[in-house]
């Protein structure tokens, strides 16, 4: 008997009765147990072996987990990724779909729930959402693995998987029975490639294209543009630091012997002590300078741009990654609402819209429900609360629809439109005005 027959079987068995709530050790382990990982945790770990090319990997460069771990490109993952995995969220059924027309509907919703907030035994919904967003912003391969339980209660785990290691079958002829994914563990045999189906990994590309099965992260982007930031900002703290020499000196008019006495003497008695040079020569002695020695010579405004270009990959204005030369009081909240929602709400939509079609319609075959985020309409409280408000007043929205936005339960009798909702609405506003004073 397969998963999904036993736990539809399992769902039959609860009837109308009350189920009681499920979360002992012997409950998840048994549901480990069945749900047992197959992909590798870390398989980098492992020493490189030769393995059998059956997928197409991603060309990706070693170097771009380095890239990931400096200043400006750690200070753009951590604004998109931390943004999205703060998000509240919920599951709920989609518009099509009722209560009464959907069996179970409060306890698949809550089992749904349940299993999102615990993955796995280490993980917690945030955890495995970081993991995951972190892939996708470097490489565009973020990657979970997903299987069964056959408990009601629970009905799957979720695992993170390196994306690094990850490659697609290019002749996978779009049947759930064959393989589409597989992951290289480095091993050596048979372990060395293990098989996925397209049920058992959500596979989040970011920026698809048509000539390539795989997507295009954004530090894959902002690759070169890193590269060159890293190397002005070598040469830059060099120079700062002295172990660039940017001038000479010249004495007119001596021997070989004297000038080879006059360069032991300063790397013997002066160069590095402090001390001040005393030179008794006919002529004076003249500094060339090779710079201009004043910040010019770090190239700042060259970083600047480099900077801009990196934001500009990872679709942010530059005032988040701390240029704030050509920032107003009357620009700066239009950028970072602009940085909402070009950088932050397209990908909390696409991990919401994988978890939705292949989480709970590909695995549970629960098409009526769906993953959304409460916080991607509006960013500001207040704006949203007026636009709710204001549906709400037309008769729009009923009440319980309002409150399934902001992630509330129904309450009795909100289902219908109210007769008088804009004079409640007006004292609703009146109430929240006084609150705020």
């Amino acid at each position: 008997m397969s998963w999904k027959n036993a736990m539809d079987k399992a769902w039959k068995q609860l009837g109308g009765a009350r189920h009681k709530e499920a979360g002992s050790s012997a409950d998840l382990a048994a549901a480990e147990e069945v749900a047992k990982r197959r992909t590798m945790a870390l398989p980098s770990i492992f020493g490189p072996y030769p393995v059998a090319n059956h997928a197409l990997p991603k060309p990706t460069p070693a170097n771009l987990r380095r890239f990931a771990e400096t200043p400006v490109v750690r200070r753009a993952i951590n604004i998109i990724k931390d943004r999205v995995a703060s998000m509240d969220w919920q599951v709920r059924l989609k518009r099509d779909f009722t209560p009464d027309r959907v069996g179970y509907a409060a306890r698949k919703q809550r089992a749904l729930r349940r299993a999102l907030e615990e993955p796995n035994n280490t993980d917690s919904f945030r955890t495995l959402l970081e993991q995951v967003l972190e892939d996708t912003l470097v490489g565009g391969f973020g990657a979970i693995e997903m299987e069964g339980t056959g408990d009601p209660e629970r009905p799957f785990s979720l695992w993170p998987v390196d994306g690094g290691t990850i490659q697609i079958n290019p002749k996978w002829d779009g049947s759930a029975s064959s393989p589409r994914y597989a992951q290289a563990t480095g091993l050596a045999g048979t372990t060395g490639l293990i098989p996925l189906k397209d049920d058992e990994l959500i596979y989040l590309r970011l920026n698809p294209r048509t000539h390539t099965p795989f997507g295009l992260g954004s530090l894959e982007v902002a690759f070169e543009t890193v590269n060159t930031l890293l190397s002005a900002h070598r040469f830059a703290g060099k120079l700062a630091s002295n172990a660039v020499v940017q001038y000479a000196l010249w004495i007119d008019e001596t021997t070989p012997a004297q000038h080879e006495r006059l360069i032991r003497w300063w790397q013997d008695e002066i160069e590095g002590t402090g001390r001040v040079p005393i030179l008794s020569s006919v002529q004076k002695p003249e500094v060339l300078r090779f710079a201009q020695g004043t910040d010019a010579d770090l190239r700042l405004n060259w970083q600047q741009f480099l900077i801009r270009m990196v934001a500009n990959a990872f679709n942010l204005p530059p005032l988040l990654l701390g240029l704030e030369n050509d920032v107003n009081r009357s620009t700066a909240g239009e950028l970072v609402d602009e940085a909402f929602h070009s950088a932050i709400t397209p990908l909390a939509r696409l991990v919401a819209e994988h978890i939705t079609r292949d989480l709970f319609a590909k695995k549970l075959g629960w098409r009526e429900f769906e993953f959304v985020f409460n916080e991607l309409d509006a960013r500001d409280e207040m704006s949203e609360i007026q636009i709710q408000t204001a549906l709400l007043a037309a008769g729009v929205l009923t009440v319980n629809e309002v409150r399934a936005m902001r992630g509330l339960a129904a309450l009795p009798g909100g289902s219908v439109a109210l007769p008088n909702a804009a004079e409640l609405v007006e004292v609703g506003k009146a109430v929240l005005m006084q609150s705020t004073e």
